[in-house]
């Protein structure tokens, strides 16, 4: 009788184990101003920082906030999306705020994130590795430390980048850093989608840049944005040698302290424009070392302090 007592208790014990390991991760976790990270951050009993939720989230799956907080920096390494957007769910960092270091396949979603840096801060958003990263209705502000941008976007591989409905300002400092920069290494390529995204008031606004030792290649369109009051360049696509296209369309560059539009190193940095607004900059547009500024001849260039000669057309509206 003792010896079935035992084995009915072991296969209890048993059974309440591999239960436990089996719902480790939910689909769908939760945080909370008032959370603890010891919590399973279900519904009931949420964690207090994302860094706490994202080990009991399932790849896939899904970070919600139960109330406004500030949910802490947190390290990215699976399919995930963290949806903040119906309450004020805050990333105050020292450092960076958001790290996105995923397998090739992965797809992160950010969305109605307040990502705030504090000294010492580095980057809002470091995109290191992954399949593609969506940043929807965000607000990225003052990661203002030298070589600091609000994103920075550094795949090693082949990777996508969507930004939409979204503020990045007051990023960089000491006459470096960016609102957005895009920068593969070693082979890796971007592809990037900003639509109504708006970079306003950072060291440089947008800047695409295949000056180091890259080989991939980078693709951005740009529609319904704006780069405004950036102390140095607007919009900028810098390349030594490989093919750097940017496509952009409905979109503002204004009162930015040097270049409202450059393109520069040679002739594989092309910019093409159409439906744009560039005006009270420096200087209007500027391709240098063979960089080309294309036009679709539907764009109003004036009231720069030089507006730049005028692009080449190359579609007649």
């Amino acid at each position: 009788m003792t010896s079935k007592i035992l084995r009915f208790l072991l296969g209890i014990s048993l059974a309440a184990g591999f239960s436990s390991s089996a719902f480790a991760q939910a689909t769908r976790t939760w945080v909370s101003g008032v959370g603890d990270d010891v919590n399973p951050c279900s519904r009931t009993a949420p964690c207090k920082t994302l860094a706490g939720a994202i080990s009991k989230t399932a790849p896939g799956g899904e970070m919600n906030a139960i109330d406004p907080g500030g949910f802490g920096a947190v390290t990215i390494t699976k399919s995930l999306t963290i949806d903040l957007y119906s309450t004020e769910g805050g990333v105050l960092a020292g450092g960076n705020g958001v790290v996105v270091n995923a397998a090739a396949t992965d797809v992160v979603v950010l969305r109605g994130l307040d990502i705030f840096g504090v000294n010492p801060p580095s980057n809002g958003i470091r995109f290191v590795a992954g399949g593609a990263l969506h940043v929807q209705q965000c607000r990225i502000k003052r990661f203002n430390a030298a070589n600091s941008s609000g994103i920075s976007f550094v795949p090693s591989g082949n990777s996508e980048l969507f930004v939409s409905d979204t503020l990045i300002s007051e990023n960089g400092a000491a006459g470096t850093g960016n609102g957005i920069l895009i920068q593969p290494t070693g082979a890796g390529s971007a592809k990037v989608a900003l639509n109504r995204v708006l970079v306003n008031n950072n060291n440089n606004g947008i800047v695409a840049d295949l000056e180091a030792a890259n080989t991939g290649q980078i693709n951005i369109s740009m529609v319904d944005c704006e780069t405004s009051g950036n102390a140095n360049h607007g919009i900028a696509a810098l390349s030594v040698a490989p093919l750097l296209q940017m496509m952009v369309d409905h979109c503002t560059s204004s009162h930015n302290g040097a270049d409202g539009v450059l393109a520069a190193h040679s002739g594989n940095a092309i910019i093409r424009l159409s439906n744009c607004n560039i005006t009270g900059n420096t200087l209007g547009t500027s391709a240098q070392s063979g960089g080309q500024i294309l036009s679709y001849n539907n764009n109003r260039i004036n009231g720069n302090n030089i507006d730049g000669p005028d692009p080449a057309n190359i579609l007649q509206q």
